[in-house]
């Protein structure tokens, strides 16, 4: 007769973890209670204070081994009972604190744009090794937890969301701005000068029609001596951000583009109006566009005043008639000339007045400029 074997298959040891495991001070209420003391009578007998034995019932102070000696003598449980309950109830806590933390650290690694920063050199580690990629995340962002980034970086960054307009992800925000803020910190730049800022406006306008290969360099070196940093951050999927400007200290000033679109004009009205916050106001805030608009919420009245500072720097209030009655790119060229700026500009200007998008379309440039963390 032929005997069936069972097919023994090995299995995989797991200590059985319980979801939760009272505090031992659950258990000395309940031994006070069998044996009628009370938590004053137990403090007279032990010589630990009222408090303190109150403190232990609550769950907010730790049995220690003199303290389940005490018990012992006080109450004839044994101490090795007492501290076997302390040592359980911590080793369960420091599980499930673990077990929380690798929950958030996991969700919140998925919200990062791990592989743009990966792209730019900024993270190696992979998914598959959480612990490193957590790690290099953090490193990143100059911050020690997942909390100090919540208050650092993810709050800012979602301030800037208030318009339900946008389909925006703050963990990309986040990104990108911090990818500013690691570019302008190898930058070597005098303090912020407001009036010698403003005295160079001219210089920077005429600069709109050169080519980028002339003007960048010394665009940058002269923003640098007024006390800004100018920085070029390629788009990071998700942020949608064109520009944006803050100070990192009193004395550094960072305007940030992204030069999304690559259009000459788009590049020199985003220039303006981030120069136009550094003129107008606070240091205090940190102002963003996307898609060459602003954020909603409170902020929509600076943003407007940022965008006339650009608007009349570049095209004067009193040269709109001209520019409305042009009817050829020509017009446009013999205006931008009148002007000494790119026709690009007096083109672009046009098209948002009248939404003749396809006007003057031979006459903008795609510019190839930059300065970012990943070239």
């Amino acid at each position: 007769m032929e005997i069936a074997h069972e097919e023994v298959v090995q299995q995989d040891w797991h200590p059985y973890v319980p979801a939760s495991i009272p505090a031992p001070g659950y258990t000395l209420r309940e031994t006070l209670e069998a044996i009628g003391m009370s938590q004053s009578k137990l403090a007279s007998r032990t010589g630990l204070t009222l408090k303190h034995i109150n403190q232990i019932i609550q769950g907010n102070a730790a049995i220690s081994p003199g303290t389940a000696v005490a018990l012992e003598r006080a109450t004839g449980v044994p101490a090795s009972f007492w501290n076997n309950l302390e040592s359980q109830y911590q080793d369960h806590k420091v599980r499930a604190d673990e077990a929380d933390e690798l929950a958030a650290s996991a969700e919140w690694i998925e919200k990062m744009p791990v592989s743009d920063l990966r792209k730019r050199g900024f993270v190696s580690a992979t998914k598959r090794d959480p612990g490193r990629l957590l790690q290099e995340l953090l490193t990143f962002f100059g911050v020690a937890t997942i909390k100090a980034w919540d208050t650092s970086w993810d709050q800012p960054a979602a301030a800037f969301l208030q318009s339900g307009a946008y389909s925006i992800d703050p963990a990309a925000v986040a990104a990108w701005l911090r990818l500013g803020e690691i570019a302008a910190q190898e930058m070597e730049h005098e303090p912020f000068d407001r009036a010698k800022l403003r005295s160079l406006l001219p210089e920077l306008r005429a600069m709109t029609v050169q080519d980028p290969s002339d003007f960048y360099p010394s665009l940058v070196d002269k923003l640098a001596h007024a006390g800004v940093c100018l920085v070029l951050v390629p788009d990071i999927a998700g942020t949608r951000a064109s520009g944006a400007t803050r100070f990192l200290s009193p004395a550094r000033a960072v305007v940030q583009l992204s030069n999304r679109g690559k259009r000459n004009d788009k590049f020199w009205f985003a220039l303006f109006h981030e120069i136009g916050h550094l003129l107008l106001h606070s240091k205090k805030e940190t102002f963003m566009r996307f898609d060459d608009k602003e954020a909603g919420g409170k902020g929509a009245r600076v943003e407007e005043e940022a965008n006339k500072f650009a608007g009349e720097l570049l095209i004067p209030v009193d040269a709109e008639p001209v520019l409305l009655a042009m009817k050829t790119p020509a017009d446009a060229e013999a205006l931008a000339a009148q002007l000494g700026i790119a026709p690009a500009i007096v083109a672009g200007r046009y098209q948002r007045e009248t939404e003749q998008w396809s006007f003057g379309r031979t006459l903008f440039q795609r510019y190839e400029i930059g300065d970012s963390p990943e070239e």
